[in-house]
């Protein structure tokens, strides 16, 4: 079933236009982020003019960021599993990837002096661990391909005539082009640069606009003595998604306690789920279970020993052998066993509170964090009105979009990215055919 679509309205006030600005009718691309400068240097590289205009000081901003400056740049998963993280619209992304796809973006690197390496979970990152290695590379594509540039140039305006694309407008001046790719991105990382602006740009000339929300971003929770854990990670643990208590996504691997909930990689993978479930009025939980590795048969002959070798002991410092120093007093709160009861008294029903509460650690999600701090931001420009085998606009001859600015978005694991480079080098090639051969 298609899902509902609602069209974001944006009102422009338009000023008075003043001298126009040619670059010999280039391929102009508007943002200079991942995709952006992919699209600008594979159009150029294929012998088009191309003017990149960027809003910024700074090119690659946001990239410059990622995977906490390591930049995770895609992942080794198998075609259909790659696939299978964007979900629905993971369809629309078959075109991009069959012409540049996670082997060609390592030997695209790899010949501009970033090798890259495979890590856990197929997570590809630069060798020397620098995500300023890969904006740079990209930087000189750019120059390679004789790109021109202006930096400080928002963008206000597409220019259509009679259907087809004639150029963009910024602060009174106009830029005439005969194609124009729209790499914007999302809204999330504001200060990136990443304010959205793309979307206003796309709805102003007739595309639709899939409301964009978080995803890949941090979720609240009720729970008042969250901010006590505040700064705690745990690895090797489950959390299992719950709507309406009923399970509907788990994963396993390293989390994040924030001042107002739950964050890391596990959490950052269900969270869009997560903030839909809740926008829609449902009850959602996320329980941790923190001994998965121990099988409930496991678990309980461990706290039965724990408490029989420890039974002189208070509770307090028999958890220390099974708990983060931080989670002790709050597991003593919710079991509602004395910090000072001995072990050998602790009852049989105590003692299954106490594994109920390892086996899951229950939260009240109550929503996300503020799009702007999302890794990703989902909706978009909605994929129907694009034609995924050039990213062309279905409505206005010669526009094109790619990256974040479109409405596909994936787990953590460096496959966004990859659909950033995909969608962007298949911009830019078809931009340059269209222009060059006239095709």
């Amino acid at each position: 079933m298609r899902t509902t679509h609602y069209v974001l309205r944006f009102t422009f006030f338009v000023t008075r236009i003043t001298p126009e600005v040619r670059v010999a009718d280039p391929i102009i691309v508007v943002g200079g982020g991942a995709s952006g400068m992919m699209a600008a240097g594979r159009a150029g590289e294929l012998g088009a003019p191309v003017l990149l205009l960027e809003k910024t000081p700074k090119l690659g901003n946001k990239l410059r960021i990622t995977g906490k400056g390591r930049c995770n740049l895609t992942n080794v998963a198998p075609w259909d599993e790659f696939i299978a993280h964007f979900g629905a619209n993971g369809r629309f992304l078959y075109g991009a990837f069959s012409r540049f796809f996670v082997d060609d973006l390592r030997a695209f690197f790899a010949d501009r002096g970033v090798p890259t390496v495979v890590e856990r979970g197929g997570r590809v990152f630069p060798a020397a661990n620098d995500a300023d290695l890969v904006a740079d590379a990209l930087v000189a594509y750019l120059r390679q391909g004789h790109v021109a540039l202006r930096r400080r140039t928002p963008v206000g305006a597409l220019l259509v005539e009679d259907g087809r694309i004639a150029g963009v407008e910024s602060e009174g001046r106009v830029f005439r082009g005969r194609s124009v790719i729209v790499a914007t991105g999302g809204a999330s990382y504001p200060g990136t640069g990443s304010t959205g602006d793309g979307y206003a740009l796309l709805a102003a000339v007739g595309h639709t606009i899939v409301p964009p929300h978080p995803a890949l971003v941090p979720l609240e929770v009720a729970e008042p003595f969250i901010c006590r854990l505040q700064g705690l990670s745990l690895r090797n643990v489950r959390a299992t998604l719950l709507v309406d208590s009923r399970p509907e996504r788990a994963e396993f691997g390293e989390m994040l306690f924030t001042r107002t909930g739950l964050s890391g990689p596990i959490i950052l993978t269900m969270s869009k789920q997560a903030g839909e479930a809740v926008g829609a009025g449902r009850r959602v939980e996320v329980s941790i279970d923190l001994k998965p590795a121990l099988s409930d048969d496991e678990l309980d002959a461990r706290l039965r020993r724990d408490l029989d070798e420890h039974g002189r002991r208070g509770f307090e410092r028999i958890l220390q052998g099974l708990l983060p120093r931080l989670l002790i007093p709050v597991f003593i709160e919710l079991v509602g066993i004395p910090a000072e009861k001995r072990g050998h008294q602790i009852t049989a029903g105590e003692r299954r509170r106490l594994f109920d509460l390892l086996r899951g650690l229950r939260f009240t999600v109550t929503g996300t964090r503020p799009i702007g701090e999302a890794i990703v931001t989902a909706g978009g420009v909605d994929v129907d009105e694009i034609d995924p085998r050039t990213m062309a606009s279905k409505l206005v001859s010669g526009l094109y979009c790619c990256g974040e600015v479109l409405d596909v978005d994936a787990d953590t694991g460096g496959y966004n990215l990859q659909a950033a480079f995909s969608t962007g080098y298949l911009a830019g090639q078809s931009a340059a055919h269209r222009v060059v051969h006239g095709t």
